[in-house]
């Protein structure tokens, strides 16, 4: 039996270099989150403990600085991947401001420092890019506290970019300028590479993506090959472009950011082998660079605690300028304090060109050392500080509903498109959210194949159960039987206290009045929730653009902030631009309800004056890429055209990718029973009956008794004009105008009966019964859910029947005996 050899000092077998560092991944961290210390502080003090200027345990071999770089790669691949590029858009300004400050203020700090040591100046530019660069150490931290997407945080991540950018373009021009003069040609020479490579890696790499993606992804373990392959491939071109690859990888990562969405089972392992392998060590091997011992003697002290000292105030400073002039919170100021102070990466390669040229000697290269300890220390620690603070702030935001998660339920009925439709439920759901997705199966339950039934919904709802798990989304399945499967759904929907309900694209079949036809149909008046109705023909993350489309008064439906909410997930979770068309609204109005809604996604706006213009536009710009998303509402509702019952129908025919339709929530009318504002109409007093006359003139008369002859006049002005624009007509023979007014107590509520009809500009019958409301101006949402509790109340036949008996005993309405 051979005796096994003792371990020497640095361990060499690569097998117990292996276990050494992961044991210490594993205990570390746990350790050092007991002591309530940030376990990144934990694995640099631990590689500096076992490193070769420690105890020896292990080497700064190859191996480990491979190891680290791969790290650091991946940290940086990550922060392009998780950088909210709709957030980063919309604070563009801030980023570009942040970024500036924390690359100037620094810089110019460490020039001037510099200069009063005594270095000359291109050794003191190097120093003033050692202070301007930083790296994201403390990322990891913010990830876990889920600030990621905090406007202060997002501007401290668009500002590193700009910031990192700059100082290695400063190193790469003292660098190069120590081999000639700085002609137009120098710069020619270090412009060109650069720009020809962001332009292909920024406009080429999104497109091999997404192609692949399409065509040749599936596997989740092909899919995170494909971003590894691309992660480096990107990084080592950044040799040809002039700069070092950490700037490729961040580049690497914003490419790939549209394609790889936040909630996906793919980001999930993305962070997994991350955060478990490859960013432990990185910081393993930082810790390594720690050698105390190399800051004998005076002047050694000296430069290493000046730039120690002048890089954390002038990251400091660079911070408190930008909270002060953005507005921020002292624990957002500190937070990006925190994420900016930490200098490892950028700092060393510049420090080792200087190293390399001359123009810095072992002292600063110590000092450095020295620096990155402390910055490293003191960064992890401001961040989980008042990171944790801001996260908390966040929490005791008013409540808001829409930005409250939602409940998701998904109804599956094939295995072919069950990951289509929960990769929708997981882009709805939002970031943050705890609530599990509901997949829900309706078994019909008849006939001899019940139990083979129930047993194939059984086997679809394990594969959805399998998808979410490796997206890290809880799921509750549900199995229905009802020989109704609309009425299956609506119960688990109940069950459930769901807020969404998420089918699958229906087929039409026949003619008649049905949107789709089928379960849908079914399903819209048995429920008030949000229901979202998709066509997925692609992955959703290859998804170029949404284009929405708003039809006339949909902003009047109450549920429209829920509405433009769903729109704006679909874009975010796609990683798409947003174009928005409106049908004949106005659009300054919707750009405003837009602006309000959460997630916050600039939209491109657009206004088609008709339907035929809509279809004309829409035919001519939709490609295989897009993905059209329709806002319409259920019948009668208040924002209901009839043109919408075919528009669906048109909508498939007509785009060549992806569709959706979005139904809004409708409110719940427990409250608009008779003590509500329809009691009001059986009262003589509110009640109007009119004779053949028009409609300017039936308006005036309606409100005559009830308001003064100036209040009269201007509030039948308003109404004038908006039924010149839009018709007020819920179903034949029945019309809703309505005006607000300010310093009004209660809503008031007219009914005029006309047996002759009174014809509307826009309806497309006589009104024999018009409903004026009448709203204090103050109380918008008041106004919106009163008229559709009306809308909604009305559109029932017996209730119509019922007032025209009553009010206008004999008229008859064709429409009342459709449905006989």
């Amino acid at each position: 039996m051979l005796a096994t050899p003792l371990p020497t000092l640095p361990f060499t077998d690569p097998v117990l270099i292996v276990a050494t560092a992961t044991l210490v991944f594993l205990v570390v961290p746990l350790l050092f989150e007991r002591l309530r210390i940030p376990g990144i502080i934990g694995l640099i003090v631990a590689g500096a403990a076992i490193g070769p200027h420690g105890a020896g345990l292990l080497a700064r071999s190859n191996t480990i600085v491979l190891l680290g770089t791969v790290g650091l790669l991946y940290l940086m691949l990550l922060v392009g991947l998780e950088l909210d590029l709709h957030q980063f858009a919309r604070h563009r300004a801030r980023s570009i401001g942040f970024g500036t400050l924390t690359f100037g203020v620094p810089c110019a700090l460490g020039v001037g420092l510099a200069a009063v040591l005594g270095y000359p100046l291109p050794s003191a530019l190097l120093i003033g890019s050692v202070f301007a660069s930083h790296t994201l150490l403390a990322y990891p931290i913010a990830s876990r506290l889920g600030i990621v997407r905090n406007a202060a945080v997002t501007a401290a991540l668009g500002g590193t970019i700009l910031a990192e950018v700059l100082a290695l373009l400063v190193l790469a021009i003292v660098a190069k300028s120590r081999g000639g003069a700085l002609d137009l040609a120098f710069w020619l020479e270090l412009a060109l590479p650069f720009a020809v490579y962001v332009g292909v890696v920024l406009w080429g790499l999104p497109r091999l993506g997404r192609w692949f993606f399409r065509s040749v992804g599936g596997e989740g373990s092909t899919e995170f090959v494909f971003v590894l392959a691309a992660l480096f491939a990107v990084s080592y071109l950044a040799h040809f472009g002039g700069v070092e690859p950490i700037i490729g990888a961040l580049l690497a990562g914003l490419a790939l950011n549209r394609l790889i969405p936040a909630q996906g089972a793919l980001m999930s392992r993305i962070h997994f082998a991350g955060n478990a392998i490859f960013i432990p060590f990185f910081l393993l091997s930082v810790g390594m660079l720690v050698d105390v011992r190399a800051l004998r003697g005076g002047r050694a002290l000296v430069i290493a605690l000046s730039l120690t000292a002048g890089v954390v105030a002038a990251k400091w400073l660079a911070a408190s300028v930008a909270r002060r002039a953005f507005g921020w919170t002292a624990d957002e100021g500190g937070t990006v304090f925190g994420l900016t102070v930490p200098h490892a990466a950028g700092t060393l390669a510049i420090v080792l060109v200087g190293f390399d040229i001359g123009l810095l000697d072992q002292t600063e290269v110590n000092g450095v050392v020295l620096m990155i300890l402390v910055t490293c220390l003191a960064g992890p620690w401001a961040v989980q500080r008042h990171g944790r603070r801001v996260a908390l702030a966040d929490q005791r935001q008013p409540y808001d509903a829409g930005a409250a998660p939602r409940r998701i339920v998904v109804s599956l009925s094939k295995p072919a498109t069950a990951d289509p439709l929960m990769d929708l439920a997981f882009a709805l759901r939002g970031q943050g959210s705890d609530e599990p997705v509901h997949p829900l199966m309706v078994v019909p339950g008849e006939g001899v194949d019940a139990e083979a039934e129930v047993a194939e919904a059984e086997r679809v709802l394990a594969h959805a159960v399998v998808h979410a798990a490796a997206a890290e989304v809880p799921v509750v399945p549900l199995t229905r039987v009802d020989a109704n499967v609309a009425n299956g759904i609506a119960r688990g929907v109940a069950e459930t206290r769901g807020s969404l309900v998420i089918v699958g694209w229906p087929v039409r079949r026949g003619g008649g009045r049905a949107l789709f036809g089928g379960v849908l149909d079914q399903l819209l008046p048995r429920t008030r929730q949000a229901v979202v109705a998709a066509r997925l023909t692609h992955p959703l993350n290859t998804i170029r653009r949404v284009t929405a489309v708003l039809p006339p008064g949909a902003e009047h439906h109450p549920g429209f902030g829920e509405a433009l909410r769903i729109v704006n997930l679909l874009a975010q979770g796609a990683g798409a631009a947003l174009s928005v068309v409106s049908v004949g609204g106005e659009v300054e109005g919707l750009k405003t309800l837009h602006a309000a809604a959460r997630p916050a996604v600039p939209a491109a706006w657009e206004r088609v004056e008709g339907w035929g213009e809509l279809l004309e536009r829409l035919g001519g710009t939709l490609g295989a890429g897009d993905l059209l998303a329709l806002v319409s509402t259920r019948r009668g509702s208040l924002a209901w055209h009839p043109r919408l019952a075919r528009l669906p129908e048109q909508l498939a025919a007509l785009a060549p990718g992806s569709l959706v339709a979005v139904f809004p929530p409708e409110p719940d009318l427990a409250a608009l029973g008779d003590a509500g504002p329809l009691g009001d109409v059986v009262e003589p007093r509110r009640v109007v009956r009119l004779e053949s006359m028009s409609f300017i003139a039936a308006i005036g008369r309606l409100m005559e008794g009830v308001f003064d002859a100036e209040t009269v006049r201007d509030l039948a002005n308003v109404v004038v004009r908006n039924e010149e624009q839009f018709s007020s007509e819920l179903v034949p023979g029945v019309v809703l105008p309505h005006v607000r007014l300010k310093g009004l107590a209660r809503p008031v509520l007219l009914l005029g009966v006309s047996r002759a009809g009174v014809e509307f500009p826009r309806a497309r019958h006589p009104a024999r019964l018009i409903f004026l409301l009448v709203s204090p101006a103050e109380r918008a949402e008041e106004h919106l859910r009163t008229l559709a509790g009306i809308a909604r109340l009305l559109s029932a036949p017996e209730r119509v029947r019922e007032l025209m008996d009553r009010f206008a005993p004999g008229t008859e309405l064709d429409w009342l005996h459709v449905d006989d």
